[in-house]
């Protein structure tokens, strides 16, 4: 059963370099939005989110993205002159209290914070939802994202499998 839109999620942020964007949950008119977003990135950045050339989102693709539950998978956009400027998710695995973590910043804001003012969104949202903590993977060479996990301060195990990191870490408060 899909939660009601969580309002409370948004609200307005002030990026490193003064920036200011607006973060909410994604809603389901996003979806055009969502592909405009993609289709503007590097192909790097593409390739360090979905590991291969993915240079156009499939419409099942953009379903999934942009129909989310609210409590067992939740994403989070951030909007920079009525344009998104990047998405942060979380998937439930199933059964389970712990999540699937996934990032894209726009290349002109990677490195202005707005991935680690995601994460810790998407965290306090995760916690309230029963999430325990996240899991990511993430390509070797990716230390970006990386970066934002430590950063963020969170005590993160990697395990590297074929040059692809996957990163744990707890999401709950520590001592």
């Amino acid at each position: 059963m899909d939660e009601p839109y969580p309002a409370e999620l948004a609200g307005d942020v002030v990026l490193l370099d003064g920036t200011p964007a607006s973060i909410r949950p994604i809603r389901p008119e996003d979806a055009a939005a969502l592909v405009a977003f993609h289709e503007h990135l590097s192909a790097e950045t593409v390739y360090r989110r979905f590991f291969g050339i993915h240079p156009h989102l499939t419409p099942r693709e953009v379903e999934r993205f942009t129909h989310v539950d609210y409590r067992d998978r939740l994403a989070i956009v951030a909007e920079i002159d009525h344009l998104l400027a990047a998405v942060a998710r979380y998937d439930r695995l199933p059964g389970t209290d712990r999540a699937e973590v996934a990032f894209v910043v726009a290349d002109a804001y990677q490195h202005h914070g707005l991935g680690t003012l995601l994460l810790t969104r998407l965290v306090a949202a995760a916690r309230d939802r029963g999430v325990t903590s996240f899991e990511a993977e993430t390509l070797e060479r990716n230390r970006l994202m990386r970066e934002v996990f430590r950063h963020a301060g969170f005590p993160c195990e990697e395990h590297d499998v074929d040059g692809v990191v996957v990163v744990t870490f707890p999401i709950t408060p520590g001592p």
